[in-house]
């Protein structure tokens, strides 16, 4: 017959929990609450006694997979509060964390394959929109923050740069313009003849959108081609009340495009071309597209003073000296500290350049060993150095 060994028990008609005591690495299970206990350390105690007793396993220590648990629940500490036991509870929305839509891999895929038109239609105001581009979204709100007081009308072909006959076919800003096309005219000598026509074959006439008696102020026109007028608009700036078609003076001003910047000093502006007005031989050319500067030029005026080049530490007087000596591009580079270098022998008459109390001088190589031989003049150690 085997061995039998038992651990300590309670029965089922018992309490629930561990035992008072236990020995170190003794076992108890209780049958009441179905719960394994083990002694745990060693109080030092005569008999000895476990420190602390602790639940290892059985119900409420570890749960069992086969037993059925109500939908959508976890096993968690409390929803809020302090920290507590676990216990299987329903989900709530802190216990799902937040999660980046780069961790979803088809999230990119899956939203982007949608058109807005096969979106759910918008339920609350949208805010924070603000385009940037031409085909950007916008809000109502924002275009009607633009266009509020311009009174917005249809495209011309063209817009005049100067003053033109009213009649008959032609070409304006570099562009034909045919019978029935619309124009732009704001360059009269008769100001009152500017606004919106209609060219025609013989005298034109002015458009149905802004006839003669209409109120011009704030008129809002877009310009389709020309040499400099093309893709900008223009705004009748005549103030309400003094801006009637035919009567009053009208005034357009350029109001979206390059602006309406106004050339100064050294600047040239040709329609929305801004560019360089360069001196002629004065030293600023344009090279590829580039500024750059010739140094050659013949119309560069001015001196440079020595006392502008603030790295420079030779005196005028010094830089005169240079003026009459004669030497070869190979003397000059190695005066200057060249990096090229030419192996040769040297003899006792070869000379070197030093500053004898400044004063610059030829030496003979016999004076410099003639110098270091003189141990009372030149005297020094050599170290060997460690190890």
């Amino acid at each position: 017959m085997s061995n039998t060994i038992r651990i300590k028990k309670r029965s089922s008609s018992g309490s629930a929990g561990a035992p008072s005591s236990l020995s170190p690495s003794e076992l108890a299970f209780n049958e009441a609450d179905l719960k394994l206990y083990y002694g745990f350390g060693d109080n030092g105690s005569t008999p000895p006694s476990a420190s602390s007793i602790i639940t290892i396993g059985g119900a409420g220590a570890f749960f069992n997979k086969t037993d059925t648990r109500n939908a959508n629940t976890v096993l968690s500490g409390p929803t809020t509060g302090s920290a507590a036991a676990p216990t299987f509870r329903s989900l709530v929305a802190a216990d799902i964390p937040s999660l980046a839509h780069t961790k979803i891999s088809d999230f990119d895929t899956g939203v982007q394959t949608n058109r807005v038109d096969q979106l759910a239609s918008a339920t609350n105001p949208v805010t924070g929109v603000t385009p940037t581009a031409d085909a950007h979204f916008a809000t109502k709100g924002y275009v009607d923050g633009v266009a509020q007081g311009l009174d917005i009308k249809e495209a011309v072909k063209v817009a005049t740069t100067a003053n033109i006959t009213l009649s008959g076919t032609q070409t304006i800003d570099g562009v034909a313009v045919s019978a029935d096309e619309r124009v732009l005219v704001k360059n009269q000598s008769t100001a009152t003849e500017n606004g919106l026509y209609l060219c025609k074959a013989s005298s034109w006439t002015r458009t149905d959108d802004l006839a003669t008696g209409d109120d011009a102020s704030s008129v809002f026109v877009f310009v389709d081609q020309g040499t400099v007028n093309s893709d900008n608009s223009f705004v009748c700036t005549t103030n309400k009340g003094s801006a009637v078609v035919g009567t009053n003076n009208l005034t357009f001003t350029q109001f979206s495009g390059a602006g309406n910047p106004v050339a100064g000093d050294g600047i040239d502006k040709t329609g929305n071309t801004i560019s360089l007005d360069l001196k002629s031989n004065g030293g600023l050319v344009i090279e590829s597209t580039e500024l750059a500067l010739d140094l050659a030029a013949s119309s560069i005026t001015g001196t440079l003073p020595v006392t502008k080049l603030t790295s420079l530490t030779s005196t005028v007087t010094e830089l005169n000296v240079l003026d009459g000596i004669t030497a070869t591009t190979s003397e000059l580079n190695l005066m200057d500290g060249g990096t090229s270098a030419t192996s040769t022998t040297l003899a006792t008459a070869d000379r070197f350049v030093c500053n004898d109390n400044g004063t610059m001088k030829q030496v003979a190589l016999s004076d410099l060993v003639t110098f270091l031989e003189d141990g009372s003049t030149s005297g020094f150690d050599i170290d060997g150095g460690t190890y």
